[in-house]
């Protein structure tokens, strides 16, 4: 059985998939009720997952809603990312148990984890993993999960189980969009849910975004802006959106300013 933000994750990827999907389809298919099924397209079609049509749904036109793919997204502000994850550099002491998420920019910051004589890195990021599995002085815990190949991220229950296990130092965390009235947010539900378990596993969150994330609000929330203790972002973000983000009590650093607080 699944719980009903994964269900509703599942709908929307089944009727991707099929095209086109009725009701009376999907609650068999899910094993719940035609009014559930109803309810859960609604708040599908309101988020634009799916198109709703008399008797079922179809799929979203092509377009900017759509999920970028982990490559895609690493050709994006490239330089950014680059200086935002040397800033994150600086943050992590010898010693640290710390969590990296699946994003781009935390992948930047697993290929700088060179130079430590002693760290633990837990992930649920296959690209994580990769980078760093033959590094001898670092401890490697993967999350496991299922993996989502549109962001190599390892999530859903297994991973959730495994990360509500351990505490962590800091949480390096990945958003697809932030902003101090939406929260944290990213378009895959089940994504979302393993998220909010990394965020409750750590002592520090330190979110890791360029600026084009701000403002950026997409399908699954995750968390609240003050859920997170310090932003690393780059200059390219506005001054008004500096200080609306401390005043919810969140460090801001410029990563291309000389790593100065804004």
């Amino acid at each position: 059985m699944l719980y009903e933000e994964e269900r509703k994750q599942a709908i929307a990827d089944y009727v991707g998939r099929q095209g086109r999907a009725s009701v009376q389809e999907l609650a068999s298919r899910f094993q719940v009720s035609e009014s559930t099924v109803r309810r859960d397209l609604r708040e599908l079609e309101a988020q634009k997952q799916l198109r709703r049509t008399h008797g079922g749904a179809i799929a979203p036109l092509p377009g900017s809603d759509a999920e970028p793919t982990f490559l895609e997204k690493e050709d994006r502000f490239q330089q950014q990312k680059a200086d935002i994850a040397r800033r994150a550099l600086a943050m992590i002491g010898e010693g640290d148990t710390v969590f990296l998420d699946a994003g781009t920019t935390t992948y930047q910051l697993a290929k700088l984890l060179k130079g430590f004589a002693r760290l633990t890195v837990v992930t649920n990021s296959l690209k994580v993993v990769q980078e760093l599995a033959e590094e001898k002085q670092i401890d490697l815990l993967t999350t496991g999960g299922t993996l989502r190949p549109e962001t190599m991220a390892m999530v859903g229950p297994f991973a959730e189980r495994s990360i509500e296990s351990v505490r962590v130092d800091k949480l390096f965390l990945a958003t697809n969009g932030f902003d101090a009235q939406s929260g944290l947010t990213t378009p895959n539900l089940i994504e979302a849910a393993t998220k909010r378990r990394m965020i409750g596993s750590a002592h520090r969150v330190i979110l890791l975004a360029d600026h084009s994330k701000y403002g950026n609000v997409t399908f699954a929330r995750f968390g609240e802006l003050s859920d997170i203790s310090t932003l690393i972002t780059d200059s390219r973000i506005s001054r008004a959106a500096v200080e609306e983000i401390e005043k919810v009590g969140v460090e801001v650093i410029l990563a291309d300013s000389g790593g100065d607080t804004a």
